[in-house]
């Protein structure tokens, strides 16, 4: 019979270690799921998860639950492992210190350690069959849980701290910026470029993608009829801004498709035209694209003329301007037919135009320009010289040498780039 008696006692205490484990790897699996992720499994219908998630919707009563359960079992284990020694090796403080250490190690491994462990690796695997054990728990010992819970955040309150509950954090967009360049394995390269495209998105202004007010091409109404049936023929663009003499004067914005038909079958009159030309939408310099994108979405708009404070038109931009700072370059640039702003030269070094577009080549060649002042090459060197070069200049902007190779007009046409070199 006492035989019988330690053999239930050492498997007694198996179970609890097995309990004390158990307990253990909950706590740390549920703590370590992805919370997003278990949002969206939830939202799939998955069991598991939305077990998971509602006990992660009170943290502190889940917290409260696995500590009472592992406190417990390991009291429980604590006094088996008395009677035990007592029976086996006596009440000598030797056998005392024995067991106390020996018991210290086998708990540390098997229900501590090793445990959460596992479920720091499989941390569903784990939670979400714990949570089919945990729900009901939390059912017969709520009392006991809520009692616990209401004497610690007693304390807690006594010391200033206010315990909140709620398992999903709210993000910055550098946390979430983070969070996508960390997913290589989920999301491919082309993918997580766009996700980081629309995050920097915000931080771009109209005037980073606009066409300068020198670029602009459009129709002037006090030109010949026969000139602007020949431009309009030719055009490479679909939509045109129309003025009168100046492009202050601006009358509209044309959409071609509009006179196609009468244009391709010689009826277009100069009335036709002017019919046809749509009242002109103006944005404000300073606009961030986020912004603006959302307002061509509102105002179904395609394109709307930059102008600054005091009323003057600085340049064009299209919806399209917008959507290639989140896709990167996918239509054929007309500005650019037989005159690239960019050209790679035979000894590695980067021959840019003026004009070139600081994000874009940010964006393509993984410079890093600063962009929170000028937008363009052009500008760039212009803000740090202070003056307009009248030769050949060269300076350091992180870690290119920019030489300038081209001025005129009271500007920089043309800068070469070159990787800096050290001297040793």
């Amino acid at each position: 019979m006492e035989q019988l008696s330690t053999q239930f006692l050492f498997t007694a205490l198996v179970i609890l270690i097995i309990l004390s484990g158990f307990f253990s790897s909950s706590e740390t699996s549920l703590i370590a799921l992805n919370r997003y992720k278990l949002k969206h499994q939830a939202s799939k219908g998955h069991r598991g998860a939305r077990l998971a998630k509602r006990l992660l919707g009170k943290p502190d009563r889940l917290i409260g639950l696995i500590l009472f359960g592992n406190n417990l079992v390991n009291v429980l284990a604590s006094f088996i492992v008395s009677m035990l020694t007592l029976r086996l090796l006596g009440d000598g403080s030797l056998a005392f210190w024995v067991s106390a250490v020996g018991f210290t190690f086998v708990l540390l491994i098997f229900a501590e350690l090793a445990p959460k462990t596992m479920a720091v690796e499989y941390p569903e695997k784990i939670a979400f069959p714990a949570s089919f054990v945990l729900t009901p728990l939390m059912r017969v010992f709520f009392p006991i849980v809520v009692a616990i819970n209401f004497t610690a955040n007693g304390i807690l309150r006594l010391f200033g701290v206010k315990p909140r509950a709620g398992a999903i954090e709210q993000l910055t967009r550098d946390e979430l910026r983070t969070i996508v360049s960390d997913s290589h394995r989920d999301i491919s390269d082309d993918h997580q470029q766009m996700l980081l495209n629309i995050l920097d998105l915000e931080h771009g202004r109209i005037e980073d993608v606009m066409v300068p007010r020198g670029e602009v091409v459009g129709i002037d109404l006090k030109e010949d009829w026969n000139t602007i049936l020949e431009q309009l023929s030719q055009s490479l663009y679909t939509r045109l801004p129309v003025y009168e003499d100046d492009l202050d004067n601006i009358v509209g914005l044309l959409h071609i498709r509009t006179v196609l038909a009468r244009l391709s079958q010689g009826r277009l009159t100069f009335n036709d035209l002017k019919r046809s030309v749509r009242k002109p939408y103006f944005i404000p310099e300073g606009t961030s694209l986020t912004q603006q994108l959302l307002e061509f979405q509102r105002l179904e708009r395609r394109m709307g003329m930059v102008v600054d404070e005091y009323g003057d038109i600085q340049g064009l931009v299209t919806l399209d301007d917008i959507l290639e700072e989140i896709v990167g370059d996918y239509t054929t640039d007309a500005r650019a037919v037989g005159n690239k702003q960019v050209r790679r030269m035979d000894d590695g070094a980067w021959l840019v135009d003026g004009g070139a577009s600081l994000r874009m080549l940010n964006r393509q060649f993984g410079w890093e320009l600063p962009t929170d002042g000028a937008t363009t090459m052009n500008g760039l060197v212009l803000e740090i010289l202070e003056l307009i070069p009248d030769g050949k200049v060269g300076l350091r902007i992180q870690d290119q040498v920019f030489t300038v190779a081209d001025v005129g007009d009271n500007s920089i046409r043309k800068v070469l780039v070159k990787p800096y070199v050290a001297k040793v």
